[in-house]
């Protein structure tokens, strides 16, 4: 998969438009509809703010690590429902100390709760 595919299928996991994408790193709408049309890529001085926007690491947009594998992991596991974006908040999860660690499950529950009682 090449670059510009994994940026448009991040896009897409994100459900971000391609406008918004477009504003929150600085380019023109209709630089991405370039990308694809002619199959080149961003310039090099565009990556990190690609790689901020869209949650993934340079390594993963250039390489696929983690991008173009989401998908067969998903295929040879349906049972994996995880994405990339899931394991980032995962990982900020265990970076916090414990009593915001206990804090945040708490408004989890709340959250649950209050969803459960809006649907009765």
């Amino acid at each position: 998969m090449t670059i510009t595919k994994r940026i448009i299928k991040l896009i897409k996991q994100r459900k971000m438009t391609q406008v918004e994408f477009a504003r929150q790193i600085g380019i023109a709408n209709s630089t991405i509809s370039e990308w694809k049309k002619k199959g080149s890529c961003p310039s090099a001085d565009k990556v990190m703010d690609i790689c901020n926007v869209l949650k993934v690491t340079p390594e993963q947009l250039l390489t696929g690590k983690g991008i173009d594998d989401e998908e067969d992991i998903a295929t040879s596991n349906p049972e994996s429902r995880f994405t990339p974006y899931d394991i980032q908040i995962i990982d900020n999860y265990h970076n916090l100390r414990e009593e915001q660690q206990k804090r945040l499950v708490a408004y989890m529950e709340t959250l649950k709760k209050l969803d459960d009682l809006e649907n009765l």
